[in-house]
């Protein structure tokens, strides 16, 4: 085991009261996913390509798993998600998304699984690569989600080639949903469609680099990168366009207008349940489920890498009623939120000296919640809110 840096611990404000704010351990190499374990230990991806398993009671960290297919750590692109098998107590099994590359020199994002014994992988299999590849080093997308049905949903970015999100026949700016071996839904929206790649579930994406399962409604949210504004939160649903790059609600980073885009609205495209402008740069969510922040209880949270914030949005069903930000000041670009099993959340920090931070409420500051929880029909659907502004510059993720 690896001691690392630990014992750092600040006060953050907020609407609940004081927040403390822990570091777990430092040191890690620009972090993207942390998923947890049934004991409570948790594994942490770094992007150059190494998979750690983190002892939160000791806090310490493994040496590298072993095992890991040959990773791509260029620009945006490495070791990325990971996602436990919902059996995974009796296989073992892990998934995790990576950056791959081609024989053209271009990079694509892929899916493995294989089984986590001691500190190795075993039994690898590649279950998805995305086709074409494209990506010079930007926008992979990569996190993996499961429903409870069993199937895996990747979301994919573009490549930073935009308008092939709008291609049927391309990869980039989508959702997929397979299942966990790889094969393909009989169920899919395109599975009858010639022109199509049968594992598609939505098109029109950007960079969607969160995602989450409700666990109210059943079905799967995420978050996208805008270009300069027009960050999106999205429920995907099967066969629907999202609009990418057609219509949006940021402009090009040069300021000027998307060059393919018509506008904020198009006749059959989707429009955001939520969007930020300026851009905040979003990347790892989760719906708080834990009791230890009750007022919170229900609540999406969402990393911000550009603004360095935790952004928590006020839900009532599906509609965003209220926002907040969160460690202001602290320095920290929140590449990935999770729930932890002692009802904190955990995020991730990016950086070269990258962090888990543990966040809880501060002692004898609990207030009662003045709404009631959250908790919508399942396939309940409510009008999108208005877009909620802030004054902070954007930032190239």
């Amino acid at each position: 085991m690896t001691t690392a840096q630990t014992g750092n611990v600040a006060i953050a404000p907020s609407s609940l009261g004081p927040l403390r704010v822990t570091t777990i351990v430092q040191g890690l190499q620009n972090p993207w996913a942390l998923a947890f374990l049934p004991d409570g230990r948790a594994l942490v991806t770094e992007r150059p390509g190494r998979l750690r398993i983190l002892d939160l009671a000791t806090r310490t960290l493994s040496a590298p798993v072993s095992g890991l297919p040959g990773v791509w750590a260029s620009g945006q692109g490495g070791l990325l998600d990971i996602a436990l098998d919902p059996a995974f107590a009796q296989n073992q099994r892990i998934y995790f998304s990576y950056a791959e590359v081609g024989g053209n020199g271009l990079a694509g994002t892929a899916v493995a699984r294989g089984r986590l014994v001691d500190l190795a992988l075993q039994d690898v299999q590649v279950i998805f690569r995305q086709s074409p590849k494209l990506s010079s080093g930007n926008h992979f997308g990569s996190r993996l989600v499961f429903d409870d049905a069993g199937h895996l949903f990747v979301t994919l970015g573009e490549n930073n080639v935009r308008i092939t999100a709008q291609y049927l026949d391309h990869h980039q700016g989508k959702v997929v949903r397979l299942w966990p071996d790889g094969s393909i839904p009989s169920d899919n929206p395109f599975v009858d469609d010639p022109d199509a790649l049968v594992d598609l579930w939505s098109y029109g994406h950007r960079n969607p680099q969160g995602a989450a399962l409700n666990p109210w409604t059943r079905v799967l949210w995420t978050v996208e990168h805008g270009a300069m504004g027009g960050d999106e939160v999205n429920i995907p649903q099967a066969g629907r366009n999202y609009g990418w790059p057609i219509i949006t609600h940021g402009l090009d980073y040069n300021g000027q207008p998307i060059p393919e885009s018509t506008g904020t609205s198009a006749p059959g495209m989707e429009q955001p349940l939520h969007y930020w402008v300026p851009s905040i740069g979003p990347s790892g969510m989760a719906f708080y489920t834990g009791l230890q922040m009750q007022r919170w209880h229900g609540d999406l949270f969402v990393g911000a890498l550009a603004t360095q914030q935790l952004v928590r949005l006020d839900l009532d069903g599906d509609r965003v009623v209220g926002e907040e930000r969160l460690l202001n000041g602290f320095g920290y670009r929140i590449r990935d939120v999770r729930n932890g099993p002692d009802g904190a959340l955990y995020l991730l920090t990016d950086s070269s000296n990258g962090r888990v931070l543990k966040i809880e409420q501060g002692k004898n500051v609990w207030r009662p919640r003045t709404r009631s929880l959250p908790s919508p029909a399942p396939g309940q659907r409510l009008a999108p809110s208005p877009a909620r502004r802030t004054t902070a510059p954007p930032r190239e993720r």
